[in-house]
């Protein structure tokens, strides 16, 4: 969705601004130096049958580059006559991943205002922000409930009902395999057990954007892993939701729709909102910068997914990738937003040309080429490498949230990636199928963070929790004893002593 300026700081709320320059991403908040900007090689190969070096003039980058969720260079091109994707080589992609914090110093000021009053006065505070920032109209439902819920289903045609259904199914059966994946767990110790108990927590909040268009998508992405979790109460949260949403968050199994977006939103989901919106346990889904703002302030009394960025598509390719396809992927992650990123790293010069044409004709008939366009020209790169070992290399340090592997021996080549949010191995397998439901999440992990995270899961929504029982403190004495030595080596005597009321005398 399209991000708000200060003044509307909610997804998709209140009157369509003409597109701002999210503070999050300006110029002077991205960390290190400017990185050098690579006019494209002038000389091409006819064919790209072994390696592929292209020598590069630096140019002087622009006075105020353009924002990006990674540290882009930023060029100039004509979108109505040719599309340049930005030359980046292999040495200066590490300058390329240095990127940004994920919420900007003056969004995180205006969310504290928010959250606190929301905190403060509860759905009175919820209510006044939706009206301010478009969300609500006087006297429209602040939480819509399970029987609207399945009213708005229940008025679908047919063939979107079971298109629902059906997308739901498959990412409740990933999700259900990978909550049978942990187990609860018994452990022999001296003189007892040690056991592990996996549940889920109590109450869940589930974010879906309401910009430029419904994302049900999100709804059942984010509400569907959490059911299968285990989670009892789950509420979501989208701003002027349509039917189509209310109608995904019923197939969901969610307990009731939270109609406002933004950082509000997220405070009620943290602090609750009247008797239909309780505190929840864990806030997870993709928003704007005030509802990552929002999420980050949040952080710690609940638990959250992640703190997500402009949405980023890797797509990894050899001279036996078809330009039309890499081309048709780029630009469903360009669509996204005017800061999405897409690249293309690759070990061919001359698939980066027809990629660039085929973008070029593709745009022409594109329905949201306005945004698409203004992506590819801000954030598309390409990487030309010698080898795909240095390909690998490459990806592998940007991280990015969705990687598409084009290439031959396709599945020796996902061997050796090692960081992405999620992974697309052959032609085939497009990420927008992932993004659709075949069954894994597709809410991801951008901005690098993929190096330390992964995506939505339903262990967000799991506990670990652990528990023991000592039967026989005769067959434990020799933990007793080791307890107190070790207590008694920090300095904490009271601790010694509590163990030492489980000591029998005659076992010293």
């Amino acid at each position: 969705p399209p991000h708000p300026t200060p003044s509307h700081p909610v997804d998709g709320s209140g009157p369509a601004p003409r597109f701002p320059v999210p503070s999050a991403y300006e110029p002077s908040l991205r960390l290190g130096p400017q990185p050098t900007v690579l006019t494209p090689p002038t000389d091409t190969h006819a064919a790209c049958s072994g390696p592929v070096h292209q020598a590069n003039t630096p140019r002087s980058p622009p006075t105020n580059p353009p924002p990006l969720s990674l540290c882009l260079p930023s060029g100039s091109a004509t979108m109505a006559s040719s599309i340049t994707l930005r030359r980046v080589t292999p040495e200066e992609v590490p300058e390329l991943a240095k990127g940004t914090e994920p919420v900007d110093p003056k969004t995180r000021e205006g969310a504290v205002l928010i959250v606190e009053d929301v905190k403060r006065n509860g759905v009175e505070a919820v209510r006044k922000y939706g009206l301010k920032f478009g969300d609500l109209k006087e006297g429209d439902p602040l939480v819509i409930k399970r029987p609207q819920l399945q009213a708005a289903y229940e008025a679908l045609p047919g063939a979107q009902q079971k298109l629902l259904v059906r997308t739901a199914d498959r990412i409740r059966a990933f999700a259900e395999a990978q909550r049978s994946s942990v187990r609860e767990v018994r452990v022999p110790i001296p003189g007892g057990w040690a056991c592990q108990k996996v549940a889920a927590v109590e109450y869940a909040g589930c974010y879906a954007p309401g910009g430029r268009f419904p994302l049900p998508s999100s709804v059942l992405m984010t509400a569907v892993t959490a059911v299968a979790a285990g989670v009892k109460n789950v509420v979501v949260a989208s701003p002027k939701p349509a039917q189509i949403t209310l109608a995904a968050a019923h197939v969901a199994g969610a307990s009731a729709l939270l109609a406002v977006g933004g950082a509000h939103a997220i405070a009620a989901l943290a602090y609750g909102a009247g008797a239909d919106v309780h505190p929840c346990d864990a806030i997870v889904g993709p928003g704007n910068r005030w509802v990552t703002a929002a999420k980050q302030l949040v952080a710690g009394r609940v638990t959250i997914d992640m703190l997500a960025g402009p949405s980023e598509l890797l797509v990894l390719a050899d001279d036996t990738a078809d330009p039309a396809t890499v081309a048709a992927d780029l630009l469903a992650q360009a669509e996204h937003d005017v800061v999405a990123v897409p690249m293309l790293v690759t070990t061919c010069e001359k698939l980066v040309q027809q990629v660039e044409e085929e973008l070029r004709i593709q745009l022409e008939k594109l329905s949201t080429k306005a945004t698409a366009s203004a992506s590819v020209k801000h954030g598309g790169i390409a990487v030309v490498c010698e080898d795909m070992g240095t390909a690998i290399k490459c990806a592998n340090y940007l991280a990015p949230e969705h990687l598409e592997i084009i290439t031959r021996n396709d599945e020796k080549v996902a061997e050796q990636l090692e960081h992405y949010g999620a992974l697309f191995v052959g032609n085939n397998a497009a990420e927008v199928l992932g993004d659709y439901g075949a069954g894994p999440n597709h809410t991801l992990p951008t901005g690098r963070t993929a190096r330390s995270t992964g995506g939505l899961s339903v262990f967000d929504f799991l506990r670990v929790r652990t528990w023991m029982k000592l039967n026989d403190i005769e067959k434990a004495q020799q933990l007793v004893v080791d307890s107190m030595a070790l207590a008694k080596l920090e300095g904490l005597h009271a601790h010694a002593k509590s163990a030492g009321h489980r000591l029998i005398r005659s076992s010293l």
